[in-house]
């Protein structure tokens, strides 16, 4: 696609845009995880069931019986979320910098975003589903094995409320408690050798890493309890999905004024740079019965 920026014009081909959905997608663990959908811009009505069918057991000849599941539905909507970033001149000079630069910074802005809103943050409409108030469960418990113990409580949650736990979503604080947590003689639970370092899997499920999973707590303070820190999450993914529309759309500018997030203002001719706008619209949605946070003392 051609976009103008008033002197002369920068051809982004169609697979620059493409390519960073891509890689918002493989930078965001929302959207690792979740199920993605077609969403139309309009939105779309999703149903969502509430009650499952039952068996019965009959004899030769009976009648069988009809057993009707509950359905209910759930509207998802298409949000927009956004970034400028400001580039200097010189990448306009040179396509294939101007390229690199875009695919190497907007698709991190966007799905930290995205991640962050999910678990933590305020939703943009009424209908995205949010993980803020989902249950928590404590790593900084008492025993031998806290952490274990925890995931093994949110396991046991997401199965009381009809979910099957098959993905954590973590933070690099989640990484580092993992790592440190040792059995009652002294080894690592959850690695075979230091060597390793990673941790893919637990308790049989995938592991997608990103800083959008942590939310900072607070110290207690006279008799009120401390807040803890969220450091990651634990669900049935198949009952979360996202959709977006048209993909990323991109535009360009050297005229234009910004201000940033300090309430700085920045002219863009006069400091010969140019700025590029990157938008997404995307929804979010699901059943967060089926979703638990993992948390720890705030230290």
């Amino acid at each position: 696609m051609s976009i103008s920026i008033y002197r002369g014009d920068i051809n982004l081909p169609t697979e620059v845009s493409n390519e960073i959905l891509q890689k918002t997608q493989e930078a965001s663990a929302v959207m690792q995880l979740a199920r993605q959908i077609a969403l139309p811009g309009r939105g779309l009505t999703i149903p969502v069931i509430t009650g499952d069918p039952e068996a019965t057991w009959v004899d030769e000849t009976d009648a069988k019986p009809v057993s009707n599941p509950t359905l209910d539905t759930k509207v998802m909507q298409a949000y927009k979320l956004a970034v400028i970033v400001p580039f200097s001149d010189e990448f306009r000079r040179d396509a294939a910098a101007l390229y690199d630069e875009l695919i190497a910074r907007l698709p991190g802005a966007l799905a930290l975003k995205f991640d962050t809103t999910v678990f933590h943050g305020t939703a943009p409409g009424s209908n995205f589903d949010t993980f803020a108030a989902v249950t928590a469960q404590s790593i900084s418990g008492s025993g031998d094995s806290p952490v274990y113990s925890a995931l093994v409580a949110a396991d046991t949650d997401i199965a009381v409320h009809n979910g099957l736990l098959n993905g954590f979503a973590l933070s690099p604080q989640a990484k580092g408690e993992l790592l440190a947590a040792l059995d009652a003689d002294g080894r690592p639970i959850f690695i075979n050798n230091v060597a390793e370092g990673a941790i893919p899997r637990l308790l049989g499920a995938p592991v997608a890493y990103t800083r959008g999973a942590f939310a900072a707590g607070s110290a207690a303070s006279g008799d009120d309890p401390a807040v803890p820190d969220i450091i990651g999450f634990a669900g049935d993914w198949t009952q979360a999905m996202y959709g977006t529309v048209e993909g990323v759309k991109i535009d360009i500018s050297n005229q234009a004024t910004l201000v940033d997030a300090n309430s700085n203002t920045i002219n863009l001719w006069q400091r010969n740079m140019f700025a590029v706008r990157a938008e997404i619209e995307v929804g979010f949605r699901a059943d967060t019965n089926c979703f638990n946070a993992l948390t720890r003392t705030h230290v």
